[in-house]
């Protein structure tokens, strides 16, 4: 008797508890609408049924690992696992792409103690992510993305604070030690005269009329582990893309335009990276260190990249046919023709040529020559983005760019020569870091200049992230727009407010690939869902940037095919003239480097 009433006990709680539910309700509903569907796995469309009523899942557990870039540079990677039905389950992973400061021509000993701090970053933000952002992120819904990146800018904070307080202390433990270490007679000791040695004649006086120029800004100092927050924002944003079932680009457009999706969306026109000009290789140029390709809006970007292939592959084709790379000369001192041995053409770590030219006229005829042979025209059927990177050209003890080897030039020449070569080559639509930052009233003059011909972008020449964040009102150069680099701290929600500012102020915004790209692809997906105008990649070799042109291959298939490509446009920005330099008041621009 006890037992049965026992069973009956359970039957009618059960029954409760699946009313409770409304499970027997939900379970009709069901069975009666599949019934005249008739559906051929019909267990399989009753889970898709059901699964409609089940739990949002929540982050359960971060994966931090110390993997590889696309230059064999250590990196963070970071995995987001979810519970999905009551199962821990693999949601998506990313990798971070990283960026070095160093510059070409760094001594041996910067490359090692920046090699070593790039690996206890690394070391650093796996510990992080395994350990502080597990925990801390648990239970998280992956699909608010501003509580993510919340959670991530304080526990960042608190990180630099923690910082800071460390060095404070060393820094009074130093003190104490050198006064302890200091007879006090020697406080006070008046400082001697030095005298003049004979013979010396004494130093000249600088002219008043010389105009000192501004010394360089110091770099941004990178916290130990800060790729940690830029890795799992962007985990935590593929992850909500993946579970809300929508491509990256459209979660990305959404979060930017507060959950309205938007009915047409453009793709960023591609910066095709041609050549990588060295500009410590023994020819004499030095004001190019990138030559970039941009199609022509009006053609699709599969049409656009086959072109550059074209180019890229008569470059290759005159180059070997002419036996010996640009810039170097043939010894034709005997008078006697020497067949000269066919260059190695080298790919570098930006997936182009890499070449060396005496003078820019010298590259530019190569360029058209290389159009013309297979029937384009620069400025109609292709244009030309030169990088400058300007601030590896200063000479600090001159105060000028060396742009040939042996000629300098002041700002306000650089300004006079870049007027110049837009006149003399107007399929050139976009200079990259022509100045340093710095230089602000030459950027303000130059793009007064030429603003209605052609880009002005600043990329190194840009305020990072991190500093205009917190600072208010902060300079930065006049400029048509800013790249933008996914690296270190830099959270999607970053990006997301920063090209909302640069759109309302009429800057055009790049998203740019780092020095050590990684295989991974949402790059792509971020610059599309963000509106960029432009996406700069690098060239069309090596994996892991060719992965990112085949992405944004699908992506232009899938609008395409869905009726939402709109065409992109090509509008330059007319500066007025201004007796100060434009403010982008608490604006984000370029991650800092790591």
């Amino acid at each position: 008797m006890e037992a049965g009433e026992r069973r009956r006990q359970l039957r009618r709680e059960a029954a409760e508890y699946y009313r409770a539910l409304r499970v027997p309700e939900r379970m009709e509903e069901a069975l009666n609408e599949l019934f005249l569907q008739r559906p051929e796995d019909l267990y399989g469309e009753l889970a898709n049924y059901f699964s409609k009523f089940s739990k949002a899942p929540l982050i359960c557990k971060l994966v931090g690992r110390k993997l590889l870039d696309g230059v064999g540079q250590p990196t963070l990677g970071v995995e987001i696992y979810c519970t999905v039905k009551n199962y821990e389950k693999r949601i998506c992973s990313t990798v971070m792409a990283t960026h070095s400061q160093i510059p070409e021509n760094a001594l041996t000993e910067t490359i090692e103690a920046d090699e070593k701090e790039r690996n206890d970053s690394v070391h650093t933000a796996v510990k992080w992510v395994n350990e502080s952002l597990n925990t801390m992120l648990r239970h998280l819904d992956p699909t608010d993305q501003c509580q993510a990146d919340k959670m991530l800018g304080e526990y960042f904070a608190n990180k630099v604070e923690e910082k800071k307080e460390i060095e404070r202390q060393e820094k009074e433990k130093e003190e104490e030690e050198a006064a302890k270490a200091t007879p006090a007679s020697s406080l006070y000791r008046p400082a001697s005269t030095p005298k003049q040695k004979k013979g010396v004649k004494p130093a000249k006086k600088v002219s008043a009329e010389v105009t000192p120029i501004p010394p360089a800004e110091p770099a941004e100092p990178v916290l130990c582990g800060s790729l940690a927050i830029g890795a799992t924002s962007l985990a935590i944003a593929k992850a909500g893309a993946t579970i809300s079932r929508v491509p990256l680009y459209l979660h990305t457009a959404l979060l930017k335009h507060h959950q309205e999706s938007p009915k047409e969306m453009s793709l960023p026109l591609p910066m095709v990276t041609l050549l990588n000009c060295e500009k410590n290789s023994p020819t004499k140029l030095k004001l190019v260190k990138e030559v970039l390709v941009i199609p022509p809006v009006e053609l699709s970007l599969k049409q656009g990249l086959k072109r550059v292939l074209d180019i890229q592959k008569e470059i290759t084709r005159l180059l070997e046919s002419s036996g010996k790379k640009p810039g170097s000369r043939a010894d034709s001192k005997k008078g006697k023709a020497q067949k000269a041995l066919v260059p190695t053409l080298k790919i570098s770590h930006l997936g182009c040529l890499t070449l060396g030219y005496d003078s820019l006229e010298q590259l530019l005829l190569q360029m058209q020559t290389a159009c013309n042979n297979i029937g384009l025209e620069l400025g109609t059927d292709m244009y030309l983005a030169i990088n400058c990177a300007a601030h590896e050209l200063m000479d600090y003890e001159r105060g000028k760019y060396e742009i040939v080897t042996g000629t300098f030039k002041s700002p306000d020449e650089m300004v006079a020569m870049y007027v110049e070569m837009i006149d003399n080559f107007p399929f050139i639509i976009a200079l990259i870091d022509p100045l340093r930052k710095e230089d602000r009233e030459q950027w303000s003059s130059i793009c007064c200049a030429l603003g209605s011909k052609c880009y002005l972008i600043a990329e190194d020449a840009a305020t990072q992230i991190s500093k205009l964040k917190t600072d208010q009102n902060i300079n930065i150069a006049r400029c048509s727009g800013v790249v933008l680099k996914y690296i270190n701290q830099t959270k999607v929600s970053d990006l997301v407010e920063i090209t909302g500012i640069l759109d309302g102020q009429r800057h055009i915004t790049i998203l740019g690939s780092p020095d050590g790209e990684s295989s991974d692809e949402s790059l792509v997906d971020l610059a599309v869902g963000l509106g960029a105008r432009f996406l700069k990649l690098g060239g069309l070799s090596r994996g892991e940037r060719v992965a990112k042109y085949n992405r944004l291959l699908a992506i232009e298939e899938e609008l395409a095919a869905n009726g939402a490509l709109r065409e992109a446009k090509l509008e330059f920005v007319v500066f007025a003239e201004e007796s100060q330099p434009e403010q982008l008041p608490d604006v984000p621009p370029v991650p800092e480097q790591d």
